[in-house]
């Protein structure tokens, strides 16, 4: 399958404003949401301030009892904003990604630039 994490506007008493800024520049939610091959919810994680970095969300959902759960052999494909670790894999870092960055003529040019788009 696939996670990632999504800001949502949150609305919150404002002594709490704070925490819930991040990158963007009004209140959010920190969302993490996984899918399986079928794009069909297999799990979602909601209530994380905005400021929260998404392997944070991310290890509070694996370390719950009723978390999101891998099972053994399978992995989720997730964005560069997740550290690699059993069952979670990123695109390798400071290696183009997005398929616009390989328009033109431009090929992979190794098992990297290979990977990543594909992924």
């Amino acid at each position: 399958g696939a996670l990632d994490g999504t800001h949502i506007p949150a609305s919150v008493p404002t002594d709490m404003q704070d925490r819930f800024i991040g990158r963007k520049l009004y209140p959010t939610q920190n969302v993490l949401a996984a899918v399986d091959f079928d794009l069909r919810f297999v799990y979602v994680l909601a209530g994380w301030e905005g400021s929260a970095h998404d392997s944070y969300v991310l290890d509070d959902a694996l370390s719950r009892p009723t978390g999101l759960k891998i099972p053994e052999g399978h992995y989720f494909l997730a964005d560069a904003g997740y550290a690699t670790r059993k069952g979670i894999l990123p695109p390798y870092r400071g290696v183009r990604y997005h398929l616009n960055e390989y328009r033109g003529t431009r090929q992979p040019e190794d098992e990297k630039e290979l990977f990543n788009p594909r992924h």
